[in-house]
């Protein structure tokens, strides 16, 4: 199967640009040639102090950088949910330079990136880094949450501390000038393939923004400017035809894009032949990395839970659909739940109320009315609820749609499939990973006192979850934000079936042979998480988490803890902690 969300437009590869284009294009292509030697000529000290320089110049631009892409999207200064772009935007590059700044000092002191990281075993013979939380105000602050990333069955402790460092254990080796083709719907995404793009790859970036982001383009070149005034980055604007230019480029060594498998395919493969099928052999032979998203699964493992529990976690479905009004290539789409579950009809009446009362907002990405028109004509029987679509798939209810089409819009699917316990488990995987489309991330959700009747057994459905990213009681967005945690499709993919992409970015240790990263966090929030409420689950002093939709202050606390990340500062953090406890 294959996405079928426009998260870019498939470039129009018969259309040109004009002389003038062409040649201020091949000015930053050969600006970034010489900005290579520069770059290998850096030692992996100096490049830890000029991101340091890079960190400064986004702290001073955080604020201008939120207001502009909440504004783009059509929230104004006193909307709740104005907060996702603090956390999706200044936030998430913060804490990527913080990272990688680590990683880079361990290595220039003669290190390793995983000195002090616990390492140990998975199952199905894998090596796992624990790799989050690594510093004590992430364990304070987003306490509960654990994050481990799984490497390729295979490869052992002793070799991935061997291989840790990636392009930075060779610094002086070039790997030439890569173009990243940014998303269009969260800001942090350009910003941080071009990271990767530098320091996992030794690379020179050339970044053409995707048009959506347009207004951002001076923001980014305030933020970045001290990697564009040595010649290590380039921005450009610029429709299909630009891209389209450029990924032809005999100066580029690499590309990489996030967006749709429509797009890779128009790129990787030209224009169809007159008969409508693909190419035999590729247009482009350039190294293309990719994340394409995909249909993502929300598992719902029945329990015994408490009414706080079905209107929290029925809360926490609502966001996964809901953040950036489901503009996400992460967006849970599709939530399967037990048919047998003795709980089932409460559970989708606390998801129905959850997800008509989040705020309502506007549906901005280009292709989105088409895409919930067309999900309205498969099914005609959805629950309207204000601007979204609630689609439960009863009877004789095909769920094609709901499986193969990633919607990239407010539309979300309910399935259900027979029995409880491991095996329902066990049958829910075997769903998302046989009908749901795509591999980048699921989801699962499981009170404690299930988990630990399951045992061994769920951390083998776990194993058995084909997705590069798994995030249980939090939702992989976690994940994305975690910057020592990797962002990427499951290992396997080729450009002849491309599926959720190829390779995987953000991975601020810079690990080899990466497999999956798995996220585990606090099935009940702050404080029916302390222990003698809690059945045994995690703890964690988050009340409702600031990028819940349902959040009552998630705005103030997300900028608040941007900022506090941007330049500490003991007040503000209380602050912004007391305001957490109003959520």
């Amino acid at each position: 199967m294959t996405s079928t969300h426009a998260a870019d437009t498939p470039p129009d590869t018969t259309a040109g640009i004009s002389d003038s284009e062409s040649a201020r294009l091949d000015a930053a292509i050969d600006s970034l040639r010489t900005g290579t030697r520069i770059w290998s000529a850096l030692t992996v000290a100096q490049r830890a102090t000029l991101l340091r320089q890079v960190r400064t110049s986004v702290a001073a631009a955080a604020e201008d950088w939120a207001t502009t892409a909440a504004a783009t999207k059509g929230l104004d200064h006193r909307h709740p949910l104005r907060g996702e772009e603090w956390l999706s935007g200044p936030y998430s590059v913060l804490g990527a330079l913080d990272a990688y700044i680590e990683t880079l000092t361990r290595i220039a002191d003669g290190r390793n990136p995983l000195d002090g990281v616990r390492v140990d075993r998975a199952p199905g013979g894998r090596t796992r880094v624990h790799a989050f939380p690594l510093t004590r105000i992430d364990r304070l602050l987003l306490s509960g949450f654990t994050g481990e990333v799984w490497l390729e069955p295979g490869t052992t402790p002793r070799a991935a501390r061997a291989a840790a460092g990636l392009g930075q254990r060779t610094p002086a080796e070039s790997n030439g000038v890569g173009l990243v083709l940014g998303a269009g719907n969260i800001t942090s995404i350009p910003v941080l393939d071009v990271l990767y793009e530098l320091l996992a790859s030794n690379r020179t970036a050339l970044l053409k923004v995707n048009p959506t982001q347009d207004p951002l383009v001076p923001i980014y070149k305030r933020a970045l400017a001290p990697l564009i005034e040595p010649g290590f980055l380039r921005i450009v604007r610029g429709g299909p035809a630009v891209g389209a230019h450029l990924t032809a480029h005999p100066g580029i060594d690499h590309v990489h894009i996030t967006g749709s498998a429509a797009t890779f395919d128009a790129i990787v493969w030209g224009a169809p032949t007159a008969s409508g099928t693909r190419r035999d052999t590729p247009a482009m032979t350039t190294p293309i990395t990719a994340e394409l998203g995909g249909v993502s699964p929300i598992i719902v493992v029945p329990g015994r839970w408490t009414e706080a529990d079905l209107r929290h976690q029925a809360q926490h479905i609502a966001t996964m659909r809901l953040q950036n009004s489901g503009h996400n290539c992460i967006a849970g789409q599709v939530v399967i739940v037990s048919s047998e579950w003795d709980q089932a009809d409460a559970f989708r009446a606390a998801l129905r109320s959850a997800y008509a009362s989040a705020p309502e907002r506007p549906t901005w990405y280009p292709g989105a009315a088409e895409r919930m028109r067309r999900a309205s004509e498969s099914y005609p029987d959805a629950l309207v609820l204000g601007d979204r679509l609630l689609v439960e798939i009863d009877g004789d209810d095909d769920p094609a749609g709901i499986q193969s089409t990633e919607y990239f819009a407010p539309v979300l699917g309910v399935v259900t499939v027979p029995s409880t316990g491991q095996a329902f488990l066990d049958a829910a995987v075997a769903y998302a990973n046989e009908h749901l489309q795509g591999t980048l991330g699921a989801n699962l959700l499981i009170d404690p006192v299930t988990e630990k009747n399951l045992g061994t057994g769920f951390e083998r459905a776990v194993a058995a979850l084909r997705y590069g990213s798994i995030a249980i009681n939090g939702w992989t967005a976690f994940g994305f934000i975690t910057p020592t945690l990797t962002w990427g499709a499951f290992p396997g993919n080729t450009i002849d079936d491309v599926g959720s992409g190829i390779g995987v970015v953000h991975n601020a240790l810079l690990l080899d042979r990466v497999e999956r990263s798995v996220l585990r966090g606090p099935f009940r929030p702050f404080p029916r998480s302390l222990p003698w409420r809690n059945g045994g689950g995690r703890f964690t002093i988050l009340p409702t988490p600031p990028w819940f939709v349902a959040s009552r202050t998630g705005a103030e606390v997300s900028e608040g803890l941007t900022r506090f990340r941007a330049s500490g500062g003991i007040a503000g953090l209380a602050k912004t902690l007391l305001a957490a406890l109003r959520a």
